[in-house]
């Protein structure tokens, strides 16, 4: 009876703790520089879905080390990871941007029976084409970093590899959960606004410059704090 509870508790306590990663602000930047590409809700809760179980393989992978072996992660191998994040959040916010300059309207001329002749073009793509592995990615990435620290410590205290198995799983379940309903919360604007062009732009291009700011500040704040290479 006592073993169920303390299953119980420690699965409840993963769900949580899973659910409360969601909320961390590289999470919410970069799914969002990730679900302003696209254009239906489906597609955005997609990616919020692929993002959570790309985390919860890394999680598993790092946490199955850790169980069977008390592998200890290294400080500044999880630092290293954290500057990869803002790496990555650099480059989605460039991509948003240039995506922006790809996709916005311009003027054309052409010649015809020696009538010049202006129109506007857009080099935007017809239908939707967002690469839904981008997020999965990201979540793996996102798995190795100071995000799931506290998850990690948790787990270090856990003596039995099936309870940490256990509580690695509801760990994930919460994220995905988490980022399923973010990315469709977010994803609704973006979608909502593909018709007023204006609006639409606007959200896109705070996207990009708030995704390129963070990640700098994580670098800056990592390199500065001289942590990782001391």
């Amino acid at each position: 009876m006592v073993g169920t509870i303390q299953l119980t508790t420690l699965i409840s306590l993963g769900f949580i703790l899973g659910l409360k990663q969601t909320f961390d602000p590289d999470h919410i930047i970069a799914i969002s520089a990730i679900v302003s590409q696209t254009k239906n809700i489906k597609k955005s809760l997609l990616q919020g879905v692929l993002w959570g179980i790309g985390h919860t393989i890394t999680l598993l992978l790092v946490g199955s080390l850790i169980l069977f072996f008390k592998i200890a992660i290294p400080q500044k191998l999880t630092l290293a990871f954290e500057l990869l994040v803002g790496a990555v959040l650099i480059i989605l916010g460039v991509n948003v941007l240039q995506k922006l300059v790809k996709d916005r309207m311009h003027l054309h001329k052409h010649i015809h029976d020696k009538i010049i002749h202006s129109h506007f073009h857009s080099h935007k793509e017809s239908t939707a084409h967002t690469h839904v592995h981008k997020s999965f990615m990201v979540g793996m990435l996102h798995g190795l970093a100071g995000s799931a620290a506290l998850m990690l410590i948790v787990l270090a205290s856990i003596d039995s590899i099936p309870q940490g198995l256990f509580f690695i799983a509801a760990f994930g379940i919460g994220l995905t959960v988490g980022m399923l309903i973010v990315s469709g919360i977010i994803g609704l604007p973006f979608i909502l606004t593909i018709r007023f062009d204006s609006f639409n732009f606007g959200l896109k291009i705070i996207t990009g410059i708030v995704s390129i700011s963070l990640g700098s500040l994580i670098i800056f704040k990592i390199i500065s704090s001289n942590n990782l290479f001391s």
